[in-house]
């Protein structure tokens, strides 16, 4: 959003697994909420926004902005419930999405499963037709053979369609005549086109981009035009943009085109969260750590910036190795997520140990202390009888939990096959789903090519705060920050996050024959699409361009990011371009290729709105203790005992104010649990900051 619109009233709602979150700013005032997240979403959506704005004494007709992030093209993908979607392709080509890259994730294991492809093959169709490298027709497209499909798809009762033929992505001529024809004959007929969605070289993940875009279209669709006409059935006249995986915003319209570029909408809306707090406190190098009830999210972030990335893959069969999933090529901020949230279910594994995830009770049942009929015991229960929960004040006091159902579970399925008693089974489970996001952290890292050392955790997410401090100590961080409404980090990161569109082409150059004029006028039509959809979004606002070419050395198979001037490209640029293009792969390769031609493969158009900074909440600070308000029994880990903690309530404190741990900081969406080895100190902007004692001032 623009720093002009930092005024007006607007609501950033996050959907996840177990809880929907609100956020509502009207100028520097701000209201949270968090609820269940309900089997029909659109309905927790209006819970909490009802909820929210009865806080604040305010109507949905005085909304002027609603931000929204959800999790169901994600859940659609691995839950495996979409549409029933069809794939046409060139004739001979129809078992690329199966056969894939023919690359084996396990190399050594003979009955490894792949990820079976959204499109079984009964419903994936040859269509003669073939292009080209550079777009040239070389077999005109048999329209009459797309005619004859039409039958084929009423018959297998497809609700979308994936179009997606070799070569398209220089040509996508076949692919909008073979749209136009079945549109003709099937008008409700859902249709993706991979040269709109995906426009990369690289059939398999272009095809399965274009796949998993058609199988939740209709879905999303649906859920976004309900959402769209509840909000204005209850007086709602203002703009609803949706977050996207890149970390901006877009239209309504957009999203419901391209759901597939919503995958990741809610962890983005995090990232985006962590790095507006990483630039207000002059935080260079940042580790982003979102724990809500289903997964947790780890996220780089280097000068305010979070890692961004081309592709990533979803659905994976096997958790944590890379190939395992199906791949999709949109922008995307990069970060590893873990099945380890508030509502993972603990188990016993084949070999006798806690293990933790990836299946989670979600809002329903949840986990046993819910007392919504659930059984299982989750690491919200482990919290719970490790006493880093009050019973009494779970989310803000409208969830009274059971801690006798939570121990219950815990006995049956983790202590008394271990001969563990509640507590030791409580402190397992903690300790392993602690141990796993920091092990998940070290590899992100080595992966990243970055290290750890020196880096500040933001924790936010309903969880993170009642874990951060611990897996500070596992990663031998010093300093953890949990922002300003924390709990509900994400839907605040939605507020902060700009309109924003990128558009792709694919263009085959060689830089030493670089034909400026024609990848100027490419350029240029680029940025006029990208700038359309931004100016829809935020019309008159202040824009931020960014050009970038992915490039290599030919003959290599992958390629790296070059920023490009804003500007015309001339003679003597291709000069300019090579240098930046070996600034870049000396960096990341630490060495150069002599004597090799470089070729440029892709363009990439990226159009913003200005970002804006986060307003601050609080004045100065004046260093001093604070009264506690009762003490609690919290266990400790690195001790293995239970120790008389401090309980102070977070919006009680001053900035200055300073906790000595053990402790534990409550609000009304998450808590915040100072361990022995930290103390914690209130800043001016009401941000809560841990410090290691032996490094503490």
């Amino acid at each position: 959003m623009s720093s002009s619109q930092t005024s007006r009233a607007r609501l950033g709602v996050d959907i996840g697994g177990t809880f929907t979150d609100v956020a509502l700013e009207t100028g520097t005032r701000r209201h949270t909420i968090k609820v269940l997240t309900t089997l029909a979403p659109e309905e927790g959506v209006m819970e909490g926004v009802t909820a929210v704005l009865g806080e604040a004494g305010m109507s949905l007709g005085e909304i002027d902005l609603i931000i929204h992030g959800t999790t169901l093209a994600t859940n659609a993908l691995i839950e495996r419930k979409g549409a029933t979607t069809a794939l046409i392709t060139t004739e001979g080509f129809r078992d690329s999405v199966e056969m894939g890259t023919e690359s084996r994730f396990e190399q050594y294991n003979v009955f490894m499963d792949k990820p079976p492809p959204l499109v079984p093959r009964r419903r994936r169709h040859g269509v003669a037709e073939r292009l080209d490298a550079r777009g040239k027709v070389l077999i005109p497209l048999d329209e009459a053979a797309v005619e004859a499909l039409v039958p084929l798809l009423e018959r297998d009762g497809v609700e979308s369609v994936a179009i997606g033929f070799l070569h398209s992505f220089v040509n996508g001529s076949h692919e909008r005549r073979t749209r136009d024809i079945l549109a003709a004959r099937l008008p409700d007929l859902a249709i993706t086109l991979s040269s709109d969605v995906s426009p990369e070289m690289r059939e398999y993940e272009r095809f399965s981009t274009a796949c998993a875009n058609a199988y939740v279209q209709p879905l999303m669709a649906r859920y976004l035009t309900r959402l769209k006409a509840q909000l204005g059935e209850h007086g709602f006249a203002g703009t609803l943009f949706v977050m996207l995986s890149g970390g901006g915003v877009t239209t309504l319209e957009t999203a419901i085109g391209f759901p597939v570029r919503l995958v990741e909408s809610g962890p983005a809306g995090g990232a985006i969260f962590a790095s507006h707090i990483a630039a207000e406190s002059g935080l260079d190098r940042v580790l982003s750590f979102d724990m809500g009830g289903t997964t947790a999210k780890i996220c780089l972030i280097d000068d305010a910036k979070p890692q961004t990335a081309r592709s990533f893959e979803v659905a994976r069969v096997y958790r944590f190795l890379k190939g395992s999933g199906l791949p999709i090529r949109i922008p995307v901020i990069e970060m590893v997520e873990i099945g380890a949230g508030g509502g993972s279910l603990a188990h016993i594994d084949q070999t006798g140990r806690i293990a933790v995830g990836p299946e989670s009770a979600g809002a329903s049942p949840g986990p046993a202390c819910y007392g919504r009929r659930g059984t299982s015991p989750a690491v919200t229960d482990a919290d719970l009888v490790m006493g880093r929960i009050d019973p009494g004040a779970f989310s803000g006091g409208r969830m009274q939990l059971d801690t006798a159902a939570a121990c219950d579970a815990l006995r049956s399925v983790v202590g008394a096959p271990l001969g563990l008693s509640d507590e030791l089974a409580a402190y397992g489970v903690g300790e392993m789903v602690d141990e796993n996001m920091a092990n998940a952290v070290r590899v992100h890292a080595i992966e990243s090519g970055k290290n750890i050392d020196g880096r500040t955790l933001v924790a936010f997410g309903g969880a993170a705060p009642l874990h951060a401090a611990r897996i500070a100590e596992k990663l031998d961080i010093d300093r953890v920050v949990v922002p300003v409404n924390a709990g509900v980090g994400s839907a605040v990161g939605f507020l902060r996050a700009p309109v924003a569109y990128e558009v792709v082409r694919s263009n085959y150059q060689r830089l030493d024959g670089l034909d400026t004029g024609l990848v100027n006028n490419m350029l240029d039509d680029m940025r006029g699409e990208a700038l359309a959809i931004v100016e829809r979004g935020a019309p008159g606002a202040e824009r931020v361009e960014t050009r970038t070419a992915f490039m290599r050395y030919i003959g290599q198979g992958h390629e790296i990011a070059v920023e490009l001037p804003l500007r015309q490209l001339g003679p003597g640029d291709d000069v300019a371009i090579r240098d930046a293009f070996e600034v870049a792969y000396q960096a990341l390769y630490d060495r150069l290729i002599p004597g090799v031609d470089i070729e440029i493969l892709s363009w990439i158009v990226a159009v913003a709105s200005a970002p804006e900074a986060l307003s601050s909440l609080n004045g100065g600070v004046d260093s001093f203790e604070t009264t506690e308000e009762g003490n609690r029994q919290v266990f400790d880990p690195a001790s293995g005992a239970y120790l008389d903690a401090k309980i102070y309530s977070r919006d009680k404190l001053k900035p200055g104010a300073r906790v000595v741990g053990p402790a534990v900081i409550t609000e009304d969406e998450t808590s915040t649990v100072v361990t022995p080895l930290f103390n914690a100190q209130m800043d001016g902007q009401g941000t809560l900051v841990l410090t290691r004692k032996e490094t503490a001032s």
